[in-house]
């Protein structure tokens, strides 16, 4: 696929996918994966921020150059799962996902686990946003 972006670069024109496109790829394909309860959008008060679906966004850091991408995710966690696992599963998940829809190689994919949501957090905020 790569050669294919080459040609199309070379004889009608350039391929530029900003950064934000390559986010929002990575942000859904993260939180599709078992055990993350969501994306987290900093530490406020010790406490890991955790983002709805509306904001995946601003739980990813992304550098995208000509043909390669790194992307950083900043994760919440559900409790009790096993974080090294979920971790490799976003990772595979990610890369997959963002190279598969963009054609870019991705060169890593940096998991960084902000905080664990309790089950009584996810009901809590569930409730909160049929409000």
């Amino acid at each position: 696929m790569e050669n294919a972006l080459e040609q199309v670069k070379n004889e009608l024109g350039t391929i530029k996918i900003a950064n934000e496109v390559v986010a929002i790829i990575a942000g859904l394909a993260a939180t599709e994966i078992e055990g993350v309860a969501g994306m987290s959008g900093g530490i406020a008060g010790g406490i890991a921020e955790l983002l709805g679906r509306k904001n995946l966004t601003k739980g990813v850091k992304v550098e995208v150059g000509d043909k390669e991408a790194a992307i950083d995710l900043f994760i919440v966690v559900n409790y009790g799962v096993r974080v090294p696992e979920v971790a490799i599963k976003i990772q595979e998940s990610v890369k997959k996902a963002v190279e598969g829809m963009t054609g870019l190689q991705v060169i890593e994919v940096n998991v960084h686990i902000q905080g664990v949501a309790f089950p009584q957090e996810e009901k809590e905020e569930e409730a909160g946003r049929v409000r």
